[in-house]
């Protein structure tokens, strides 16, 4: 069994990801079933209604992530330094927190849904169903921001793999579920809303009823007192990924904007298709990085820079790999993941496969930035983080596919994407440069590795 304190090969490194890795892409591929069975059951402006309300739900339950991360990087560091008590102190505050936030948010939810997609510019049959689809998938916003959360934080605990079954038995719920309701029973988006909310409940309510009872993790729901200083530490170092999550969400509506205006119905939903796809390509980063940060995070508290050093250098090279592989994946499956989803339609099919063929070069880019701002989070440094993940998901997004249209028209919105990727990677290669004495072995460090040795 692979502990967090073990010296990591790339064997051992690829072993202990992996079931992130997998993880996030059966999240991903689970959440794309929606969209599968909308479009082909349902209709294209029910298929255009889901993309345009998810980037709204998907910031709300961002939370989980932000909770996540940055207390999976508290309580990494925590372990590392020997306080084993206190690491479990700070998970049961971070889960009942999120409890919280996630009652509060539903409520709210449920309050400014239909103004946001007016504002956003939704109207007739489009704006209700966005709102029918949204509000259905409310119900389960608590345990969707657990869902969340607890696939970060298995990893922390030392049980990547039982995270994995967890999403396996959500996704599988919400593929079955999605099938029976949509497929069979003709229940339209309401079917399709209702698979998600109980799959979400799934992925949140069994890994409660296990952290709950005594089991064999390094963490365990205990009482705990309210820790004000941790909770807002832990909010700072999550906050790249919740600034992540919400930029890509706030992209999303921006660039939904833009096509409605170049393109209309048309362009919703083969960005829609780009989307999906993007979801399960980047989650390959994602789940890496998310299972890569426990690691960095322990050997950061037991101030073992080699071995941090060693684990970064290894996984630049894993991303190199994984982009190629992205890319050249992207290129090759174009035209048949285009055809699964709009394939009914001539028109929007060649949209989409020309849009996908631009947009696939992004692959070859966005991991890098992705386990910067996570290598960052883990040593607990969520300013750099931070500013990664703004740069790459707000700020270059939305100037590219602002002035990009101007130039290239409808070619530009799908070029977007691709350009704020190659800007983020010099970032985060520059932000890496600037920050190498707080990762990289000492002098001192290096002398006593030699004794040590010797």
């Amino acid at each position: 069994m692979i502990q967090l304190w073990d010296h990591f090969n790339y064997q051992r490194l690829l072993r202990f990801t992996f079931p992130s890795v997998v993880m996030l892409v059966f999240t991903s591929i689970y959440g794309v079933v929606d969209g599968f069975f909308v479009s082909n059951f349902v209709g294209k402006t029910p298929f255009a209604a889901v993309n345009f309300i998810i980037p709204l739900l998907m910031i709300l339950g961002s939370v989980g992530f932000m909770f996540g991360t940055g207390g999976g990087a508290m309580i990494g560091k925590t372990l590392g330094e020997g306080k084993p008590k206190q690491a479990k102190e700070l998970f049961s505050l971070i889960v009942a927190i999120s409890l919280v936030c996630g009652v509060t948010l539903e409520a709210l939810g449920f309050l400014f849904l239909r103004p946001a997609a007016v504002v956003m510019g939704a109207r007739g049959q489009l704006l209700e169903d966005c709102v029918l689809y949204g509000r259905v998938c409310l119900l389960a916003l608590p345990f969707y921001i657990l869902q969340y959360e607890f696939q970060c934080l298995f990893a922390t605990a030392g049980k990547p793999k039982l995270g994995l079954y967890v999403t396996i038995a959500a996704g599988a719920a919400n593929m079955i579920l999605d099938a029976l309701f949509v497929a069979v029973f003709r229940w339209g988006l309401v079917g399709a809303a209702g698979a998600t909310a109980l799959s979400q409940f799934v992925g949140g309510v069994i890994p409660l009823y296990y952290f709950g009872r005594k089991n064999s993790s390094l963490l365990q729901l205990t009482p705990c007192r309210f820790d004000g200083a941790a909770l807002v530490k832990i909010c700072i170092n999550g906050s790249s990924e919740l600034m992540s999550n919400i930029s890509m969400s706030v992209v999303s509506m921006l660039y939904n904007v833009q096509l409605m205006r170049w393109a209309g119905e048309n362009g919703i939903a083969a960005y829609g298709v780009l989307m999906y796809v993007s979801l399960i390509f980047q989650a390959v980063f994602i789940g890496y990085s998310v299972g890569a940060a426990p690691v960095i995070s322990f050997h950061h508290g037991a101030k073992n820079r080699a071995e941090v050093k060693g684990i970064l250098q290894k996984s630049l090279i894993l991303t190199g790999i994984f982009a190629l592989l992205m890319f050249a994946a992207g290129q090759t499956m174009a035209k048949p993941l285009s055809m699964l989803f709009v394939g009914y339609d001539l028109e929007l099919l060649h949209m989409t496969i020309w849009a996908f063929t631009i947009f696939s070069f992004s692959f070859l880019f966005c991991g890098f930035a992705i386990f910067g701002s996570a290598f960052f989070t883990a040593l607990n440094n969520g300013l750099v983080s931070a500013l990664i993940s703004f740069l790459r998901t707000l700020v270059f997004q939305c100037i590219a596919v602002l002035l990009l249209p101007i130039f290239w028209g409808l070619d530009g919105i799908w070029i977007s994407t691709v350009v704020a990727e190659m800007l983020a990677l010099a970032v985060t290669a520059l932000c890496l440069v600037k920050k190498r004495n707080t990762y990289l072995p000492t002098a001192a460090d290096r002398d006593q590795q030699l004794r040590e040795e010797t």
